[in-house]
């Protein structure tokens, strides 16, 4: 055990930020979890913030932690059922004509430049 108590520790670095877990040791041999994120702030000062949580408390959190990540990866996968019912009913459908029904409707359209004229004739027979 080091001078501070420190039993294992673990890092994440993200862009501007790192994260610290700490498992640590106090003088009554009480062994905890010390979570630290850490901010930079114009490249000279780190803004630190610190959460410890007790060894008899950490099933607690844990439990907690854990009900908190399903709820995320559950939001998740309904936004994106979401999304993809949305696109399917603002998708515009594009049917192509059988042969058979491009040969009927043939002679009753008479195609003028931007215009479709109908003749009232051929809709008859």
């Amino acid at each position: 055990m080091s001078i501070r108590g420190e039993l294992f520790t673990t890092q994440v670095v993200l862009d501007k930020r790192a994260y610290f877990f700490n498992v640590k040791e106090n003088r009554n041999g009480d062994v905890f979890l010390q979570v630290v994120e850490s901010k930079s702030n114009n490249g000279e000062e780190f803004d630190r913030h610190a959460i410890v949580v007790f060894e008899e408390d950490m099933q607690k959190f844990c439990k907690g932690f854990e009900e908190t990540l399903a709820f995320i990866e559950k939001d998740k996968k309904n936004k994106a059922k979401a999304k993809i019912a949305k696109e399917a009913v603002n998708k515009k459908k594009i049917y192509k004509k059988s042969e058979t029904e491009q040969k009927t409707l043939a002679p009753r359209v008479k195609k003028t430049g931007r215009v479709h004229v109908v003749s009232k004739l051929s809709e008859q027979k």
